[in-house]
């Protein structure tokens, strides 16, 4: 487990990453969803990362609300990808210890982050299952 504290995310991140334009409708997402078995995709707008979206984005569109009491399914899929995304997202960069990004899993709840370069380009992602894969590698070293 000793080297589990010297990995970074460079060495287990997704580097080929799908992503999406604010302007993608939700039907599309949802079968991007399905298509790909991802739980988020970052957003991009004129190659800068301007926010994410996960299929707990589009489950949030359907939540009963006082002024939403029988969401319209065709209606709300709709929707486009900008009005859902969260445009505050928790990025790391390739330096970053598999250690740090444990932490902020955890600590707030997520599936994957995204992985920025200095100059704020996308250049990968991090999920659950590569921190996993990084234990499971370290554990038996």
């Amino acid at each position: 487990m000793y080297k589990f504290l010297e990995k970074t995310v460079d060495g287990y991140m997704t580097r080929d990453v799908a992503t999406v334009k604010r302007d993608l409708d939700m039907l599309a997402l949802s079968e991007m969803f399905e298509r790909d078995d991802f739980n988020s995709y970052p957003v991009e707008d004129d190659g800068q990362v301007v926010g994410i979206v996960t299929k707990f984005d589009i489950l949030k569109c359907f939540a009963f609300t006082p002024a939403q009491m029988l969401p319209r399914y065709h209606e709300l899929m709709g929707r486009k990808v900008g009005d859902v995304m969260t445009p505050e997202f928790i990025y790391v960069s390739r330096d970053t210890r598999l250690t740090r990004v444990l932490q902020i899993m955890v600590e707030h709840r997520i599936r994957s982050i995204i992985v920025l370069n200095a100059a704020q380009k996308l250049v990968g992602i991090i999920a659950r299952e590569d921190v996993i894969a990084a234990l499971k590698a370290t554990a038996s070293d």
